[in-house]
């Protein structure tokens, strides 16, 4: 008789552990695995839920006990769903853990997952910038670094996996969520994600990107809308970013989308969830939902006529695991005795999750329960430096006719964003998630506000300081001394933007959607009584996501944009504002000029693009994809193709000298862009295949050389296969999407060529000194 493998011994190849313990498991035994538990947050001093579902939610258990009766498959954010110090966060989850191994018959611990979005979403973690500024750095080296950073901290207090990245690409500016994603081009949604899921899988933490797929392209930019789009669309510019996480990064999870495309709700969309990311990616981690997206399929989808019938169908789909807590998933039982749900599908996805818990070290006879390091800083001098060089590299100089850097001994400072540190933090940074329900608690870290930063970097000055208006509220009783205190000043810096929270407490965030993109509230209207009275003003732009500027931004002297740049984010500004800091960021997002002339991205078809005389509204944003500027200047010469023409399966070299042309050591950053000139189906006018961010001494010059492969030419045809088609293609290089100096034509010789399986996916670059 052959012996029996002990599922314990970490000697056996994780496979093997596996199927050992899985076999070993009852029914009720396999079900926990797939389910979670959330522990419930204090009644003391909070005003209110997390996430508006979570008091509805509430049927299942109700204690650790009840939920863990058979084994646990998560816990459920142990550290940020109310204030706790992380050392005491991490002796409860490990007091947890214990629990679970004691109780239980198989004594197997749970996966403990957390929010990481914007750093570690914990009581006095430090709060990075938003995803949406990671983006405006071009630097994803740079995010890869931040990701080490917040994965480490994760595991120092016993976490296993992060809820991060976002990997949908903006459709709609509209959408509360623009702050979370990382713009409105695949291709840099593609590289900036995957270097973040790098960063947090080489600390040992898992990354789950999300949301899979297509969150971000709902109707009328409505949190949780219906998605009308096609599949052609679908599968160029939603499903790029998640193939490239899950081929280049190593991503071991996936969080699926909320909505429905074309009415087919992603939660039960088996060709989605395992036709396309496993069959065709080779995908092996776990697929978990978003929290309560199973039981939506019955409450708001309604493709299901109960809960159990909604479990069957999410976990038939390719959900591994429900979150946040066990509820369909529990009722599929009589499914699987009656025959109905076959138990190989339950078994298939115990599998996928018992492999991770292999992998960390939670199958083993002693598994670690002890956090590493319970009392690490989790805000120290190392993460704020990499905090501070996000922030910094993310500011974009949008325009300025020569008033910056500032040179004033009278600086009137004015604005909502000006005194309010929080504005600087995304939705989903504790401070704004979690604590902004506990009244005046503080923020848990250091966070100098605007005013604190301007008067520390401008000491000799005096700086007068008038908040002119509310960030939302219809209150016009302070406009009336901001345009005093302007109107007396040498140079007004004019402060305006967002606070972000959650479900409609803020003006961005998860569930705070804008109906147009006028600056919130009474904002508008106190930039135009401040610039009416004739002083310099310097807009500075605080937000999560771009807000029409065409009505007076010509007007200003200078307007500079920061996507909610984190804790180190005053300090930032204010260094761009003095010249001590060159600004270097560069736009993910395009910044239009009407509030109303989208909703639409740089990636449109021709028919997208301005037509004079066609219609009467001019889409063309006020500062497109990819503008920056800086203190410098940077100019492009000698652009060069290694060939007039490859074919299908070739690659192109081209290459193009940049030269600093200022008195100042600058970074620039080099973006190419593809045009295909004739199309089987319509095509991007022009997409972003390349960049580089470069940085330059005053009057020097490098070479930046792409190496474009034709595969980066392809794109979903007719008949639903990705093709490269033979033709006429044109290079451009240039500053933004409507800066291109530089262009050069080739031709893609031979026959239609038909992509099936892995593609290259990016453009390498190469620096060299000229």
């Amino acid at each position: 008789m052959a012996q029996t493998k002990d599922w314990r011994d970490p000697a056996l190849p994780p496979a093997d552990r596996v199927e050992a313990l899985l076999e070993a498991m009852t029914l009720e035994e396999k079900l926990a695995q797939l389910g979670a538990f959330w522990p419930p947050a204090s009644e003391e001093g909070g005003d209110g839920e997390v996430a508006p579902m979570e008091d509805a939610m509430k049927g299942g258990a109700k204690t650790l006990e009840e939920a863990s009766v058979h084994g646990l498959g998560h816990i459920t954010r142990a550290f940020g769903t109310q204030p706790v110090d992380p050392a005491a966060g991490a002796a409860a989850l490990e007091r947890m853990q214990r629990g679970i191994v004691e109780r239980t018959r198989l004594g197997v611990p749970a996966i403990a997952h957390e929010e990481c979005l914007t750093g570690f979403t914990t009581f006095g973690a430090t709060v990075y910038p938003t995803s949406l500024a990671w983006a405006a750095t071009f630097d994803p080296e740079l995010i890869g670094r931040m990701a080490g950073r917040i994965g480490s901290d994760m595991r120092a207090v016993g976490v296993h996996q992060g809820l991060s990245p976002v990997m949908d690409v903006v459709r709609d500016h509209r959408w509360g969520r623009v702050e979370e994603t990382m713009g409105e081009d695949p291709y840099l949604v593609g590289t900036v994600g995957s270097a973040y899921v790098r960063g947090l899988e080489e600390s040992g933490v898992i990354a789950t990107l999300k949301h899979f797929a297509g969150y971000s392209a709902s109707r009328g930019a409505r949190n949780h809308a219906p998605v009308p789009m096609g599949p052609r669309e679908f599968a160029d510019v939603i499903l790029p970013p998640f193939e490239m996480a899950v081929r280049l990064g190593g991503a071991r999870s996936v969080m699926n989308s909320y909505s429905d495309v074309d009415g087919l709700p992603a939660a039960a969309d088996r060709e989605l969830l395992t036709g396309v990311l496993r069959e065709q990616w080779g995908f092996t981690g776990t697929v978990v939902s978003d929290y309560w997206s199973v039981a939506f399929l019955d409450m708001m989808h309604r493709v299901s006529p109960d809960r159990a019938t909604s479990g069957a169908l999410a976990m038939t789909a390719g959900i591994d695991v429900e979150l946040p807590a066990a509820d369909a998933y529990t009722r599929v039982i009589d499914k699987v005795v009656s025959g109905e749900l076959d138990e190989a599908v339950v078994d298939t996805a115990v599998r996928r999750v018992l492999r991770q818990k292999a992998e960390l070290g939670l199958l083993d006879a002693e598994p670690a329960l002890a956090p590493p390091n319970p009392d690490v800083d989790l805000d120290g001098a190392g993460n704020r430096a990499v905090a501070a060089e996000i922030a910094e590299k993310s500011v974009v100089l949008l325009d300025n006719d020569g008033a910056l850097p500032l040179d004033a001994a009278d600086i009137a400072l004015i604005g909502p964003t000006a005194d309010e540190a929080r504005t600087f933090l995304g939705c989903y940074s504790f401070p704004n998630h979690v604590l902004s329900r506990y009244g005046d608690n503080g923020n848990g870290i250091e966070i100098r506000s605007l005013l604190e930063a301007v008067r520390a970097e401008f000491p000799a000055a005096s700086v007068a300081y008038e908040q002119g208006a509310p960030i939302r509220e219809i209150d016009r009783g302070g406009i009336e001394a901001a345009v005093a205190a302007a109107a007396a000043a040498e140079v007004c810096v004019l402060a305006v933007g967002d606070l972000a929270s959650l479900f409609g407490r803020g003006t961005s965030g998860e569930g705070c959607d804008a109906a147009d993109l006028r600056l919130p509230g009474v904002q508008a209207e106190l930039v135009e009584a401040v610039l009416a009275t004739g002083t310099p003003t310097v807009l500075v732009v605080v937000s999560g996501r771009p807000y029409a500027l065409g009505d007076f931004a010509e007007r200003c002297a200078a307007v500079v944009q920061a996507f909610l740049p984190g804790e180190e984010g005053g300090q930032a500004i204010a260094g761009v504002l003095s010249g001590r800091i060159n600004p270097s960021g560069h736009l993910p997002v395009g910044v239009p000029r009407i509030a109303g002339g989208g909703p639409g991205t740089y990636l449109a078809p021709p028919l997208g693009q301005y037509s004079e005389g066609v219609s009467n509204i001019d889409p063309t944003p006020l500062y497109p994809f990819g503008h920056g500027r800086s203190y410098t200047g940077f100019e492009y010469s000698d652009l060069r193709l290694s060939a007039q023409s490859i074919d299908g399966d070739g690659e192109l070299l081209v290459s193009v000298c940049v030269t600093n042309t200022g008195e100042r050591a600058g970074e620039d950053v080099v973006q190419l862009y593809l045009s295909d000139e004739v199309a089987e189906v319509t095509r991007p006018v022009r997409e972003l295949v390349g960049y580089a961010r470069v940085g330059l001494e005053a009057g020097a010059t490098r070479r930046v050389t792409f190496r474009l492969h034709a595969d980066r030419t392809s794109f979903t045809g007719r008949g639903g296969r990705r093709i490269v088609e033979p033709g006429v293609f044109t290079v451009a290089v240039g500053h933004s999407s409507l800066d291109l100096p530089l262009a050069e034509r080739f031709r893609i010789t031979g026959e239609t060529r038909v992509i099936e399986g892995e593609r290259v996916m990016t453009t390498g670059v190469d620096i060299t000194d000229n």
